[in-house]
């Protein structure tokens, strides 16, 4: 509850509803299904409730504080209901928007490399054959597998660098992706022709592992992959093949299984940066989530539409899957 409430947002949740619970560790299902009957609106971390909608009679809304959506809801249900299914996924694209390119200038200058051999007493200093495999992200082509969220913010993130930004998302129109100033391009296309490729796609029936092997293989040599949506697009073996062969470099903040293998060979490989989850791991990016949460809440509790968080839509909610994601806390 203190990660995402500021002081501010948690007067101000309490002062617009009632507040069941409200602690940090998960709510006995007991306690929840006697507060079902009496309930507006439902605020989740991590779904695990089953399937209780019709022990809700006044639901009103479900409001998801990730980035993904419940598969175990009954979605033609709630729209039938009018009940609203809201994720806070908007909330983390700002933070995972600046993670990306900072992962990907890292991986394009080869930072990572630098700094080891620092550490080590072991740098050139001012050797051209030390960055001659390096290059600038300016002027170049990029391409987005997936346009929602956090490919929007990365666009704009990325014009002071003058980049040609391809995209491939199934899911949007020609006209929509002209509309948000990038070209759409076929995948296949995408992935030769850019030096630059961010994974952005969220995980869904059709797109596990996405980029096979054959498809990784079409990525020009010298190429960065950047992957911080999640590893279920990814055939994260082949990739990981791939980079150790030195075919194309890789910054990757998204595994298949969380915590990761401490002996999986993508750990020792030249030419990745590694980052364990932490793209959305901003202070102000939690604290954008109980802002959106509250700011919907005041809107249900006033009969108006929620605005902030964004609504699961009938063509699309049953499509999502739900991935590995890093639950552990240090200690």
């Amino acid at each position: 509850m203190g990660d995402i409430f500021s002081a501010v947002d948690l007067e101000r949740l309490h002062a617009t509803v009632d507040v069941v619970w409200g602690r940090d560790e998960p709510m006995p299902l007991d306690d929840f299904r006697a507060s079902l009957p009496h309930a507006t609106a439902i605020v989740s971390g991590g779904w695990r409730y089953g399937a209780v909608l019709e022990e809700a009679e006044g639901l009103r809304a479900i409001l998801t504080v990730s980035g993904g959506w419940p598969p175990e809801l009954d979605y033609a249900r709630c729209f039938e209901r009018g009940i609203r299914v809201l994720s806070a996924a908007p909330g983390f694209a700002g933070a995972v928007a600046e993670m990306a390119l900072g992962l990907a200038l890292a991986c394009s200058r080869d930072i990572g490399a630098g700094d080891r051999a620092m550490r080590a007493g072991e740098e050139t200093w001012l050797s051209a054959a030390d960055g001659l495999d390096t290059f600038l992200l300016s002027g170049k082509r990029v391409g987005f597998i997936g346009l929602g969220n956090i490919g929007r913010r990365l666009r704009d993130l990325l014009e002071p660098f003058g980049c040609e930004v391809l995209a491939y998302d199934p899911w949007l129109t020609d006209a929509y992706l002209v509309e948000e100033r990038v070209v759409s391009t076929p995948l296949d296309e995408l992935l030769a022709g850019s030096r630059v490729i961010f994974v952005l796609a969220t995980p869904t029936m059709e797109n596990q592992a996405l980029l096979s092997r054959a498809r990784l293989e079409l990525i020009a040599p010298g190429s960065v992959v950047v992957l911080v949506s999640r590893a279920h697009v990814v055939d994260f073996e082949a990739l990981t093949e791939l980079v150790r062969a030195g075919r194309f470099r890789a910054a990757i903040d998204v595994y298949p299984d969380e915590p990761f293998d401490r002996e999986h060979p993508i750990r020792t490989a030249p030419g990745v940066v590694l980052s364990p989850h932490r793209a959305g791991l901003v202070q102000e990016a939690l604290r954008e989530l109980g802002r959106m949460v509250v700011d919907d809440l005041e809107a249900i509790a006033q009969g108006l539409p929620p605005r902030r968080m964004q609504a699961a839509e009938p063509e699309l909610a049953t499509r999502y899957v739900r991935t590995t994601q890093l639950v552990q806390r240090t200690a």
